[in-house]
């Protein structure tokens, strides 16, 4: 997939930000049951973003994308089940 995003706005990204990878586990479905480091970097991203793009929160962002992304996984499961 092709990066359209300027070198500008690369900047503005956390550049230390914690990088996780999970082979993602799907239910009977297909939907995914751990979220994807494309997701929780993205929505920590939009967080980086909407906090003013002060450095020094990256982990901060991470964390609670992550713990989001978890929370709506877990809410689908138990929908779905």
């Amino acid at each position: 997939m092709k990066n359209n995003t300027s070198p500008q706005d690369r900047n503005k990204n956390p550049a230390s930000s914690p990088k996780r990878t999970a082979a993602a586990a799907l239910d009977h479905n297909g939907t995914p049951l751990v979220p994807s480091a494309d997701e929780v970097a993205r929505r920590a991203y939009f967080a980086y973003l909407n906090d003013g793009s002060q450095p020094g929160r990256d982990e901060k962002h991470w964390l609670e994308a992550e713990a989001q992304l978890w929370a709506e996984i877990g809410h689908i499961h138990q929908v779905h089940n």
